[in-house]
């Protein structure tokens, strides 16, 4: 190669190092156009439906999100809160409950097979290495099982309340949150009000190849518009099926677990399976069938979302497979963290435009295949 091409090599790799060591900042301003283009969408909406020009449409939209965050804060925050410093407080104590019937099952099956201890004195001198053997292993289960539960499962409900802690405070601290929250709100209004300058900021490709370039990038935008309005219609009618079903099963903390499904279905495979915990726990403590019946009615949901909501709303635009969004929320959550999870599907919907577009279209169909020697 000759020394521009070396020298333009070393500036690509030290971009990409770059780039690396600056992994978080760049996933956080992803976060920032991920929330421009959720506004770019309802600016459009506005302008379209009131004929008006950009600016007044953006601060119309902005007007109208703040009215909806207030009525929301006053309104629903309250309660949701309330119920669910409840729910933390029921969770451990369902897995205490858990634990006891565990135990009281294991005592069942152990007198069902070996009888009392009396029993087993009178029994034959033949079956009573192995019931000895067996029966001895069961009685470890137990302890164990009073040894996790404790008095009350003192110990494992301070590990689930901690778990659920950090879960809840994934950001870190709060101080460093606000400022990102802050950050990536003031980046995404500086990016809705001239979309059209930031893309092409963008474009840092050749002369040759920018035309096609913007082409993908309005690809992009499509694409994340379409996977934003489909998700908040199938979470909002998530919670409104979650709310529906709890108050036909008669299962306390109605608003905070529909809440919690509606906000969680945003994170794929793994947020419905941890809406799911909080129902059955409150169920648990409750009726023990009723865990069970949350648990069909939750499954019931879930499909109903998968099979039905998700693809009408969708309208078959964006074609994720379950598998590739489940190795996108590992890949992503490994090397961005919890925030990575948060928009494994964004940047999913967005690497799979780019790889279609650029990687298919425009590199690999343009070669040809050798001709065989005769």
């Amino acid at each position: 190669m000759k020394f521009g091409q070396w020298l333009g090599l070393i500036a690509l790799v030290a971009v990409l190092v770059l780039l690396w060591s600056l992994r978080h900042t760049v996933v956080l301003i992803f976060a920032a156009i991920v929330l421009a283009m959720a506004l770019c969408t309802l600016v459009g909406s506005v302008r379209t439906r009131l004929g008006i020009q950009r600016l007044p449409a953006l601060v119309l939209s902005l007007f109208s999100v703040l009215l909806i965050g207030a009525v929301v804060t006053t309104a629903i925050i309250p309660p949701f809160a309330d119920q669910f410093g409840q729910l933390l407080h029921k969770v451990p104590q369902a897995a205490a409950l858990l634990l006891r019937l565990l135990q009281g099952l294991l005592d069942s099956a152990s007198t069902m097979l070996y009888g009392s201890a009396a029993g087993n004195a009178g029994g034959s001198a033949t079956g009573s290495g192995a019931a000895g053997g067996t029966e001895a292993g069961l009685a470890w289960l137990r302890q164990g099982l009073q040894g996790m539960g404790g008095d009350g499962g003192g110990a494992l409900a301070s590990g689930l309340g901690g778990g659920a802690l950090r879960l809840l405070g994934f950001a870190g601290n709060l101080g460093t949150a606000l400022l990102q929250t802050l950050f990536v709100v003031v980046v995404a209004v500086m990016v809705a009000a001239q979309p059209q300058a930031y893309r092409e900021v963008l474009l840092l490709v050749p002369s040759f190849y920018r035309r096609r370039f913007r082409a993908v990038l309005l690809q992009c935008g499509e694409a994340l518009s379409a996977w934003m309005v489909g998700v908040l219609i199938s979470s909002l009618c998530v919670g409104l099926l979650a709310a529906v079903g709890l108050s036909l099963l008669g299962v306390n903390q109605v608003a905070a677990n529909a809440v919690l499904a509606g906000l969680l279905n945003v994170i794929p495979n793994v947020g419905p399976t941890l809406s799911t915990i909080f129902p059955m726990s409150v169920a648990l403590l409750e009726t023990p069938w009723k865990s069970l019946a949350v648990l069909l009615l939750y499954v019931l949901i879930q499909n109903l979302e998968s099979y039905v909501i998700t693809p009408s709303v969708m309208h078959h635009q964006l074609r994720l497979l379950p598998g590739l969004t489940l190795i996108a929320q590992l890949l992503f959550t490994v090397l961005f963290g919890p925030l990575g999870l948060l928009l494994a599907l964004p940047l999913a919907v967005c690497l799979q435009v780019i790889a279609r577009e650029v990687l298919i279209h425009d590199v690999l169909d343009g070669w040809r295949r050798p001709r065989l020697a005769p």
